[in-house]
């Protein structure tokens, strides 16, 4: 045929059919993907470390900046608001700019933000490097998971979930121990300090190195400030801030007019979904693409998530103050009766993200069961071994609680995202650490208004068990979902099933 090519080396002779073109395969997996993801495993580390190990500084911080109690809930619940914050919105940025370039802004931010904290010279200077602290840890931690989705694929994904679950859960848990231990070295007076200061050479190493592994992200490119849906970040931090102030602030506001502010919280996420429903029409990209909500695993895993943080996270609340307020543990001894958590969480996190592939939604339940029962259990041992024994009866049931949490975290993150398109795992990710964020707020209001209802001179222990039950309350509702997953799957299953050709 005129101006056709002649066959090329490695092409089809004259004579001979040209084959038809293979099918592009899939890409191949990025060779430097296991080393990238160490690089995120250690910043969401220190990021998610900052939620837990600041409550065991907050004596030091007191003596040592003369801090006033309004002013200490702030250092703990300011990070807690900008961190939720900036979720979303952070994973939208990173889908839309470059989940590469927003890694080092956030974990940029959050370095800096360390240093200042350590650096601060009175509790407003405090309080405000942890605002921009968790502004640092909220825009970096969506990156982390939908890293993980860009990065991985089949069973790897589910191995690479396995070891964020780890972290979490650990990071976590051992916070309160890493604290203490930190406190015990620096002496009390100055020792908090370095609890922001540990931060820096661990940050300054990820930063180099996620500037040489880190993959940038395909779809990314230049944006606009409309590409970002201002309106709907605007509309959406409002109601997540309505939402999360009477939660993380229930102690220190009295009265029931706060809670004034739940109502606007629902007025403004509800603008918020219809704003966001009508972007396709506008051809405007949304921050949250409400389709997400469509795939059945990723609404329940939600919804999973924020329960089971309810109950998870109030645990290491509730125990840090009844050992050290209650039976005068030093902070260091209050972590080491509570590591047994984290021992279990971390060995089983691992295992959990190589067997969700094989047995999906109910290895989470089993893992929901666990930590019911081990709750349960330590509630009942420490009636059993009451006084200044009841750390060490706390350790076996809190390692059971442990090994469940570890089946649930990585497994439950596998799952949630795994139908989540890949261009959208930014703002997928940043929704799911949202409920974790919002689950951790609701169950530290709730708990610790029972337990603070049964705080008595003596009576340190019942105010314990009874936030327990509480915290064991949340986990079971968690385990429900859990269920009623399991249930609507095995349904679909049967409908899907073909019908047997009836007898002749």
């Amino acid at each position: 045929m005129a101006g056709q090519k002649g066959p090329g080396p490695g092409e089809q002779g004259a004579g001979h059919p040209a084959a038809p073109a293979a099918p592009p395969g899939p890409a191949a997996p990025d060779p430097r993907r296991w080393q990238a993801l160490a690089v995120c495993l250690v910043a969401g580390f220190i990021v998610l470390l900052d939620v837990s190990i600041v409550n065991v500084a907050l004596p030091s911080i007191r003596e040592g900046l003369r801090t006033p109690v309004s002013d200490l809930q702030w250092v703990v619940s300011g990070y807690a608001l900008s961190f939720g914050l900036l979720l979303i919105p952070g994973g939208r940025l990173g889908d839309a700019r470059g989940r590469r370039l927003v890694f080092l802004w956030g974990l940029a931010l959050f370095i800096l933000a360390s240093a200042l904290c350590g650096a601060a010279q009175s509790s407003l200077w405090l309080v405000l490097g942890r605002l921009v602290q968790g502004i640092g840890g909220g825009v970096l931690s969506p990156q982390i998971s939908a890293l993980i989705q860009q990065l991985f694929s089949g069973r790897e994904r589910g191995r690479a979930f396995g070891m964020f679950g780890t972290v979490v859960g650990i990071s976590t848990a051992v916070g309160p121990l890493l604290g203490g231990l930190i406190i015990q070295a620096a002496g009390a007076e100055e020792g908090w300090r370095w609890v922001f200061y540990v931060n820096l050479p661990i940050g300054a190493v990820c930063l180099v190195l996620a500037h040489r592994l880190l993959p940038d992200t395909p779809s990314a490119g230049p944006v606009t400030l409309r590409d970002l849906d201002p309106v709907g970040v605007l509309l959406l931090g409002s109601g997540i801030l309505a939402l999360l102030l009477p939660l993380v602030q229930s102690e220190q506001w009295h009265g029931g007019t706060k809670w004034l502010l739940m109502v606007a919280a629902a007025a403004l996420l509800a603008g918020f979904v219809r704003w966001e429903a009508r972007c396709p029409r506008r051809g405007t990209q949304p921050v949250l693409d409400l389709s997400l909500f469509r795939i059945r695993s990723f609404r329940l895993g939600c919804a999973l998530i924020l329960l089971y943080f309810a109950g998870f996270t109030t645990v290491f609340f509730i125990s840090t103050l009844y050992l050290q307020s209650g039976l005068h543990y030093t902070a260091l001894q209050a972590g080491l009766a509570i590591t047994s958590f984290a021992l279990g969480s971390g060995a089983a996190a691992a295992l959990g993200g190589r067997l969700v592939g094989r047995f999906g939604r109910p290895l989470v339940a089993v893992g929901l069961t666990l930590v019911t029962a081990g709750l349960v259990l330590t509630a009942v041992a420490v009636h059993l071994v009451p006084g200044r024994n009841a750390g060490w009866a706390m350790a076996a049931p809190l390692l059971l609680a442990g090994i469940g949490s570890g089946l649930v975290i990585s497994p439950n993150q596998t799952l949630t995202l795994a139908c989540v398109p890949v261009p959208m795992a930014g703002s997928a990710g940043g929704t799911l650490q949202t409920a974790q964020r919002v689950g951790s707020a609701l169950g530290i209001a709730v708990v610790g208004d029972v337990f603070f209802a049964q705080v008595t001179e003596d009576g340190w222990a019942r105010a314990f068990d009874h936030g327990l039950v509480v915290a064991a309350g949340f986990t079971l509702a968690a385990l429900v979902v859990a269920l009623a997953d399991i249930a609507v799957a095995r349904h679909d299953e049967r409908r899907r099933a073909p019908v047997p050709p009836a007898p002749p």
